[in-house]
């Protein structure tokens, strides 16, 4: 759990709410086809839509500083880098928007294109 503390106490965010806020942040941007997750069986990436967005983030939490990684699959004919910079930003400005937690790194790896 990671979280956010002042005089009148404190605030707690468990992973699943924060992944949640970054695969919704996530799905909002132009030219994002889904999250991508890895089948543990087989290795292989699978697309993910709707529900489970979480799959496709990783978050890692160190002294109230948050490094998010996330999987995505793009539209074909997209420009990749400016997808993945659009969802740095939003990502970075609604993590800290909503839940008051600082966003030191966020990584995108693009595991797939989609027609």
């Amino acid at each position: 759990m990671t979280g956010v503390s002042n005089e009148f106490g404190s605030i707690n965010y468990s992973v699943d709410v924060l992944t949640n806020i970054v695969g919704i942040s996530t799905m909002e941007c132009y030219g994002v086809v889904g999250m991508a997750s890895k089948s543990t069986s087989d290795g292989i990436w699978e697309l993910i839509k709707g529900e489970n967005l979480s799959k496709g983030v990783k978050i890692d939490s160190k002294s109230n500083s948050l490094n998010i990684e996330l999987f995505i699959i793009v539209e074909y004919g997209t420009k990749i880098s400016v997808i993945a910079n659009n969802i740095i930003q939003k990502v970075k400005y609604n993590v800290e928007n909503y839940t008051g937690l600082k966003v030191s790194s966020i990584t995108v790896n693009v595991q797939g294109v989609r027609i």
